[in-house]
């Protein structure tokens, strides 16, 4: 990856200009037996018109707080990644009544309502449906962000030097946080092609690095397992072969 990358959202470019078409993010659920495949390019498409709902629609802009009520899929990552390319400050399991901007999945809604800003739902249901009536005071995800455009170009210069993510007690500028990521990758033996299987929550920083952040710095990808309790030990070892899986972070 390019050593100049100081943002999680430089990551990305970097990834997208090395391999397009190399997987970043396998997504299993294993309550309902869901499996998503993001290449680089699809998900970068997808963060990309995550980012124009987020600096056009719901008119963010870099320093605003949105309060990210998400359990580990593929699509809070995408959310991650698009907070970043617009200076957003992501705050994971966020004080919705402190955020500017609220994101919020099945049973976080409740939650989400203390936001007097811009509030999105996620249904997260297999192939990214939509609610049949969106939650009350929610805007649909999966109805807003199709028509956005596939390319972004953000308004004003990401600062690195500014606060990016908020988990629990900790908060890390961009710059921070590609560099916990490099030094996390580099801890976990990870390098371009390998395979992480990550079944952490996203509720801590250790989470989101196995889950996201340390493959995308290292050019390698992840295999991100929601419900992985529900799992036998014989197929989640079938699992990590089928899937070429060489790192685990269980």
């Amino acid at each position: 990856m390019n050593a100049s990358d100081r943002t999680p959202a430089d990551l990305l470019r970097s990834a997208l200009a090395a391999d397009p078409a190399r997987p970043l993010v396998t997504f299993y659920d294993d309550a309902t037996g869901e499996r998503v495949e993001l290449s680089v390019a699809t998900f970068a498409n997808w963060v990309a018109k995550t980012a124009n709902l987020l600096q056009g629609d719901l008119s963010a802009e870099p320093g605003d707080r949105l309060a990210l009520l998400l359990p580990a899929h593929w699509q809070s990552a995408v959310w991650l990644l698009a907070c970043s390319s617009v200076g957003v400050i992501a705050d994971v399991g966020g004080d919705a009544a402190r955020a500017d901007h609220v994101v919020a999945g099945p049973g976080r809604f409740d939650d989400g309502l203390a936001c007097g800003g811009d509030r999105i739902a996620l249904s997260l249901a297999p192939l990214g449906r939509r609610f049949p009536t969106p939650p009350a005071g929610y805007a649909d995800y999966a109805v807003e962000v199709p028509g956005q455009g596939d390319r972004f170009a953000a308004y004003a210069p990401v600062d690195p030097d500014e606060p990016a993510l908020t988990v629990g007690d900790l908060e890390l500028t961009g710059a921070e946080l590609v560099g916990r990521a490099r030094e996390d990758a580099e801890r976990l033996g990870l390098a371009p092609g390998s395979r992480l299987l990550s079944g952490k929550s996203y509720d801590s920083w250790e989470g989101l690095s196995a889950g996201l952040y340390a493959p995308l710095a290292a050019g390698a990808s992840v295999v991100l397992c929601r419900n992985l309790g529900d799992l036998s030990q014989d197929a989640l070892e079938k699992r990590v072969e089928s899937e070429r899986v060489t790192v685990t972070a269980v």
